[in-house]
């Protein structure tokens, strides 16, 4: 930790018009006090902090050389964009991090001016950018795009297409490339910054952009052996040829905490006539704060924590996390058959795979930041005769649903999907939420969509997954812990398609799907105190559906309820399309479905969205109810 001076400097920055009349001698004291800033704020709220402090100093110099928000500064993921919200007049409210009616713990349009384009998920920022710079060129206005993307975030094919595409934007557009990965020591002395400083010169970029278009005037030969010459010196001092290929000048590696080096370069990239340009800058996860340099995965995401010590507020012990579950009963299942694999998109810890991995880790792949690709290497080695298991995020699988469709769906593939955090998800708000897999899965020709109840479940459907050979199939669960059931002893294979009945009555009939079983049965113990026979069914199958179990249900009840964690368009309206091809709603019965509302709902505590999302036992009791009332003479008038 820094000592800081008495008089701090960031009370005096509430924007970067403030920050830029700042002398650059003072940038290191406001960078340092920026950091603990940010450190305390994280400190008192949880959420991200390894990637924001490995660019407090990256993100002083933009807003100290560019021109934002005129110039429109985009941050890959934007999990890292912390300090810069400190700096962009949104420190008063920085303690409300990701909170209930608080500031997002991503970038957010609707937040702020300085938020150009919203960002949860990766590998966007230049194609976004690009998209700044080529407005503001054909409207004959001036103003760069920006973007900050990690070298994780270039893992992605994503980066490389827009990069691809880029030439055209001219000097309007600057990519930095935030490498904390690799090591800082060797490239990052006097001499690398020296020669950093000398090719972003506009001097330079102009001669190197003479000799380019003399060498193009020779014969053959002698221009190809020009080329060769200039790419090998450019590769022996920094390794650009790749990003040079793809038309950007490459300018690096930049120490990214040193601002003494960081500023020049920056400003001789402001003012380059040629472009695009590529800057690469080096720095460390977690710089500056010693529990986070040194455990960089431990503080990538971070529960409230003591900022003196670094201890993280532990949650009390309870049901085990559904993803480690899910990772357990997959580790199991391979120990006996070794035509399983797991599949993860830059996840492995997230999704529970670690078990897995350390276990069998020739059968384990992590394929970076590349939905897409992961999902039709699994279709891949399903043709081959493996049984891979793609663990994806449900809001990340949305980034492949033309392979799911295409690769998988189409050639009736044997592809296991894990589909982990299904449903609201709490802090990370709208950008994560896992609204939409049912909807999008369910209505493909050929594939087995489950969703698990309660962790039990969930070891039942991952064997089911295992044994089913037949096509694609899908299972989907919540962030978080489970209910606190036993974990069975021997798992099941689930008959496809046949659900289960929990509760037996005869006048309402509520027909869950997944995790809002436990609500359903809250509900259900309550209308029962109401004088209301009530029956609860876990479908366990969005598709196929239980076909007769529903067709029961729906003619011997007054009233059926559907209830989902997932958005319209999934189960309920499967369950709507059935009835309606069978007429079973002619006699009478009142059908309702409750799911997700059709809006993007901010961050809070699940329980809080579920409730504002009307999934709870409350909004259950409500829907029955007044579905009675409108039943003409029906049971719930008579009982008021």
């Amino acid at each position: 930790m820094v000592d800081l001076p008495v008089t701090p400097l960031l009370d005096t920055v509430s924007t970067p018009d403030d920050l830029r009349r700042l002398k650059p001698e003072d940038l290191r004291q406001l960078a340092d006090e920026l950091r603990l800033e940010t450190i305390s704020a994280v400190g008192t709220t949880g959420g991200h902090l390894g990637s924001g402090l490995g660019v407090v100093e990256l993100t002083t110099a933009i807003h100290y050389v560019f021109d934002t928000p005129r110039d429109r500064l985009v941050w890959d993921v934007g999990h890292q964009c912390y300090p810069h919200k400190i700096l962009t007049g949104r420190r008063d409210r920085i303690r409300t991090l990701r909170q209930g009616g608080g500031l997002s713990g991503f970038t957010k349009r609707s937040e702020s001016e300085y938020d150009p384009f919203g960002a949860a998920h990766s590998s966007t920022s230049i194609s976004a950018a690009l998209g700044f710079a080529i407005a503001n060129k054909l409207a004959g206005t001036p103003g760069k795009g920006i973007a900050v993307i990690g070298d994780g975030a270039m893992s992605a094919g994503m980066a490389y297409e827009a990069m691809n595409n880029a030439e055209q934007a001219g000097n309007r557009l600057v990519v930095i490339l935030n490498d904390n990965d690799m090591s800082i020591a060797p490239p990052v002395g006097g001499l690398s910054a020296y020669l950093s400083r000398i090719v972003s010169s506009r001097e330079f970029l102009s001669i190197r952009e003479m000799m380019k278009k003399l060498a193009r005037k020779l014969p053959r030969p002698f221009h190809q052996a020009a080329r060769k010459t200039d790419e090998f010196a450019r590769g022996m001092t920094m390794g650009g040829t790749l990003f040079e290929e793809l038309g950007f000048y490459y300018v690096g590696p930049i120490d990214g905490h040193n601002l003494d080096h960081l500023i020049p370069v920056l400003e001789n990239v402001r003012d380059a006539e040629e472009g695009p340009i590529l800057v690469h800058v080096v720095t460390k996860k977690g710089k500056g704060y010693a529990p986070a340099e040194a455990s960089a995965d431990k503080y990538h995401g971070v529960q409230k924590f003591d900022v003196i010590t670094g201890a993280q507020a532990k949650a009390p012990p309870g049901p085990p996390q559904y993803q480690n579950v899910f990772g357990q009963a997959l580790a199991d299942a391979a120990a006996t058959d070794d035509r399983i694999c797991a599949i993860t998109a830059a996840m492995p810890s997230g999704t529970g795979l670690e078990a897995f991995a350390a276990s069998y880790p020739d059968r384990f792949f992590d394929v970076g930041i590349a939905e897409q690709h992961g999902v039709t290497f699994a279709a891949g080695l399903a043709a081959q005769g493996m049984r891979p298991f793609c663990a994806i995020y449900s809001t990340f699988l949305q980034r492949a649903y033309d392979q799911v469709v295409h690769d998988v769906a189409i050639q009736n593939l044997p592809v296991r999907f894990a589909i982990d955090r299904a449903g609201l998800v709490g802090a990370d708000g709208a950008t994560h939420a896992g609204s939409f897999d049912v909807t999008y899965l369910a209505t493909l020709p050929n594939f087995v969509v489950m969703a698990a109840a309660d962790e039990a479940e969930l070891v039942h459907m991952t064997h089911t997954c295992v044994a089913h050979d037949s096509g694609p199939i899908a299972v989907r669960y919540p962030r978080g812990a489970g209910t606190g059931v036993a974990l069975p002893d021997v798992p099941q294979v689930l008959e496809i398609g046949k659900g289960r009945m929990v509760r037996e009555g005869k006048t309402v009939a509520i027909l869950s799907l997944g995790t809002r079983l436990t609500e359903a049965l809250k509900a259900a113990d309550q209308l029962e105190a109401k004088g209301l026979s009530t029956s609860v069914a876990d479908l366990r199958f969005a598709k196929p559906l239980d076909e007769a179990l529903i067709r029961r249900l729906l003619t011997t009840h007054e009233v059926a309820v559907t209830i989902e964690e997932g958005a319209v368009g999934g189960f309920g309206a499967h369950v709507l399309t059935l009835a309606s091809d069978e007429g079973l709603i002619d006699g009478g019965l009142k059908l309702r479905t409750m799911r997700l509302p059709d809006t993007f709902q901010d961050q809070d505590k699940p329980d809080v969205q579920y409730a504002e999302a009307g999934l709870d036992a409350a909004a259950i009791i409500d829907t029955v109810l007044k579905a009675l009332r409108h039943n003409s003479g029906g049971v719930a008038e008579a009982r008021a």
